[in-house]
């Protein structure tokens, strides 16, 4: 029935073939009412970020769109239910060649040198602060460590925890170490924009400023393995009073399970 259909209406393929334009269109304008769209912003740089995939996605949406018109338009006008006559080939032209070779190269072009400043102030300008945290990703957890009593990482008196739960303050800027124990992982923070593959042997970093307080997901965005989907914690941005005492508490805490642990040796 449907194919009897299509045969009977001409340009129904075309017709069919238009809804994709229109769908896609549909769903981005309405995705931001039914809370579908980009989670909420809460670094001082996610604008930066925000603004570069708005600036690509309209971008590229209306050369979607002027595609799938075009195509539509073709589809439509040489319909073998409206033209009767034999097919034509051409060899095509030479200069359209080049031009729609040009112009993509040339937009491809602006974007990288577009993305540089955004890219240089979260992946390469460092701030010249002492690390906060050191992040560990291993199969299927998130650890992290913390500076003792003493301020300082990577010291006798480091407080580690491994229930996923990250906690960090927010109004100044912070500095993240973050290594592997296993395999490939990647740290990804959505709503601070901020994504950083995690690879066995290498210690990188991550750095950013949160402008408000409030718990977040932390995702692994790298295939790691069979418990990939349960690699999942949760970040908790304080006021920096707050976290200063929120660390004096896990430090507490690192001294009773030591003591315990002793008493029962």
């Amino acid at each position: 029935m449907f194919k009897r259909f299509a045969n009977w209406m001409p340009g129904f393929w075309a017709l069919l073939f238009l809804l994709v334009p229109i769908g896609g269109v549909a769903t981005f304008v309405a995705a931001p009412y039914f809370d579908i769209w980009l989670p909420r912003d809460v670094s001082e740089h996610g604008h930066v970020i925000d603004g570069l995939f708005m600036f690509i996605l309209y971008l590229t949406g209306i050369v979607f769109i002027v595609t799938e018109l075009v195509l539509f338009y073709f589809m439509w006008k040489y319909s073998s239910k409206k033209t009767a006559a034999p097919v034509a080939y051409s060899h095509g032209s030479h200069s359209l060649e080049v031009v729609w070779t040009i112009i993509p190269a040339v937009t491809l072009l602006f974007i990288a040198i577009y993305q540089m400043d955004a890219w240089a102030a979260s992946k390469m300008r460092a701030p010249e602060i002492p690390p906060t945290v050191e992040v560990t990703g291993r199969q299927f957890n998130w650890d992290f460590r913390y500076p003792g009593k003493d301020g300082e990482l990577y010291t006798h008196d480091d407080v580690v925890r491994t229930d996923g739960k990250l906690y960090l303050p927010y109004g100044k800027e912070v500095l993240l170490k973050i290594t592997s124990a296993d395999v490939l992982h990647s740290f990804f923070l959505p709503n601070m924009r901020m994504k950083q593959d995690v690879v066995p042997g290498m210690e990188q970093s991550m750095w950013f400023k949160a402008t408000a307080g409030g718990s977040y997901d932390i995702v692994c965005a790298e295939l790691c393995g069979w418990g990939h989907y349960k690699m999942k914690g949760e970040v908790t941005f304080l006021p920096p009073d707050e976290f200063d005492a929120k660390l004096q508490e896990l430090r507490s805490d690192a001294d009773t399970m030591t003591v315990e642990v002793a008493e029962t040796d």
